[in-house]
Formats: structure tokens, sequence, C-alpha cells
């Protein structure tokens, strides 16, 4: 059960960098195009690693590698955008809860992976938890609102569902990768990609404008070196994730964001009264009661993973 605590520890630390995130784009990044830039251009430090564990793979391999990182920085442009928009105690938990069941669907089709009669259980108690977290609605039209969301996803897809789609086609094709090469050869190759990515970022007048536009109006440095501790934070939960995802089921890995929405909701919580125009929380009688409901079977998901 390695991979278990491996990814509880990361979904913790991840709670923490979305809620700065958040901050960090609400005050100081206006562009997600802008804040993915300079996420994405740190990853080519990842290859700090190859002088302690040295590989290098076939060329079929690289550019599979490096697909899987272009993936990723596509992801987490929309994944910004929508972060930008939203609450993050809303986008989060609807990325989290649609996530696991693309993830679920492609892993059966393209990895052939399967889930045991417990783990199927778990992932539906689990599933439940997350959903009840982050529903808000407490009234009837919630039913209008699924449905509206379901149009969403059939129909014209709304900026916050397109992380959904990107997500799992990441988790999946680099678990993949990892069940062919090795694990951090294969995860450093894949930041490649990624760096490629931010490059081709460039090309985009309007982008590059935007970029140079916000370097021009840099703040002191104190904001640096605040970005750079919440990235530093970000690459040791991301390298974590991926371990878990390279050690377990991928969609049980998703699925268990779950515990995520607990940790972030415990940190918007804290931070709600300090920054109520960034961290805002609605917080009624019948909400309090759903997230209990959540917790106790996001609670009840891990007793039947472990037990």
């Amino acid at each position: 059960m390695t991979w278990l605590l491996v990814t509880i520890v990361s979904y913790f630390l991840n709670a923490g960098v979305y809620v700065a995130d958040k901050f960090l784009l609400s005050k100081k990044f206006h562009s997600s195009i802008t804040y993915a830039f300079y996420v994405g251009v740190w990853s080519i430090l990842n290859f700090v690693i190859l002088i302690f564990v040295p590989y290098m793979p076939s060329l079929k391999w690289l550019l599979i590698d490096i697909l899987a990182g272009g993936v990723f920085l596509l992801t987490i442009i929309f994944w910004y955008k929508a972060l930008h928009q939203s609450e993050a105690t809303r986008v989060v938990p609807i990325v989290g809860v649609l996530t696991p069941i693309f993830t679920l669907l492609l892993s059966v089709i393209f990895l052939n992976e399967n889930l045991s009669q417990k783990h199927f259980i778990s992932f539906s108690v689990l599933m439940i938890g997350g959903a009840l977290i982050s529903v808000k609605q407490t009234k009837v039209y919630i039913f209008s609102s699924v449905i509206n969301r379901a149009r969403d996803l059939l129909g014209k897809v709304h900026v916050r569902y397109l992380p959904t789609q990107c997500f799992a086609a990441y988790y999946v094709l680099i678990k993949y990768i990892y069940s062919h090469e090795p694990f951090l050869g294969s995860f450093v190759w894949s930041r490649l990609g990624t760096f490629i990515g931010v490059l081709l970022i460039l090309l985009v007048p309007s982008w590059r404008e935007s970029i140079a536009e916000h370097q021009q109006n840099a703040e002191k440095k104190t904001n640096i070196y605040f970005f750079l501790g919440v990235r530093i934070i970000a690459a040791a939960a991301f390298i974590m994730l991926n371990w878990a995802i390279s050690l377990g089921n991928v969609a049980m890995v998703n699925v268990l964001q779950g515990a995520q929405y607990l940790f972030l909701i415990i940190f918007v919580l804290i931070l709600s009264a300090k920054f109520p125009s960034i961290y805002k929380e609605e917080l009624g009688r019948g909400v309090i009661l759903q997230k209990i409901a959540g917790v106790i079977f996001v609670s009840w998901g891990l007793y039947i993973l472990i037990s």
C-alpha cells in the first residue's frame, strides 16, 4: 500500500499548491498562458536527476515521452484558466470528480486495467464522497444543474471541464509509459515535452507580449521567492503523484482526490477570513451537512481500500 500513502501525501501538498495558485492567479498573474509558461519553463531543471540516474530512451519512447509532456502543458493551461475564472473549491472538485471517470474508462480501453470488486466498491464510494463535498446547491434545482453540466460535456465544453479530459489523457498516457520505462528516467524525459511546449508558446506574438509585459511589471523579490517556493512544493507533489501512478492503479490514484478536497476546504476556510475576496466559501447549514456526508463517504472508501 505504498502507493496509497504516497498518493495522500501528494494530494495534501497539491491542495496547498492550488490555494497558492489561486492567490497568484488573482493577484500576481492575470493570464493562464503566462502562468503556465513560468510553471513549465522550470521543468527543464528536472534533467539534473539524470546525473544521478542516467537513462536514454529509444527514439520511439522519447517521442512518446515528449508527447506526454506536451499534453501535460496543455492540461495546466486549461487548468489555470479554469482556476482563474472560478472558485478554487468549485473547480478543483468538479475536475476531481470527473477526471477519475474519464481515467477509468481510458485505462480499461487502452491499458486493460480492471478494478477488483473491492477496488470498484471503494472507487464508487470515494466518487460519491467527492461529489458530495463539491456540491453547493442544496435545493431541488441541483438536478437541473447536473443536466446542464452533462450538456456542457456532450455539447459545447465549458472551460472548467476541459482539464478533466486532458488530465485523464495525461494520466493514462504516463501510466502506459511507466509500465514500459524506468520511472525516474521516463519522468525526466517527459518534462522535455513540457519545455518544448513552453518554447512554442513564445512563437505566438500575443502570448509572448503578455509574458514580456508581466516580466516588466514584476514586483519585489518576495513575490518571486513565494512563487519559487510554491513551485518546489508543486514539483515534489507532482513527482510523488507520478510515482504513485507508476506503483498502483491509475484510476484508484485519481479517485483518491476526495482526500484532497478535504485538505483544500480546510485550507480555504482558514484563509477565507484573511482573504475573503480571493477565497470565498459558501457554508450554509445544508452545505455543511453535505460536506460532512462527503467526509464520511471518503473515510468509508479509504477504509474499504485499506481493510
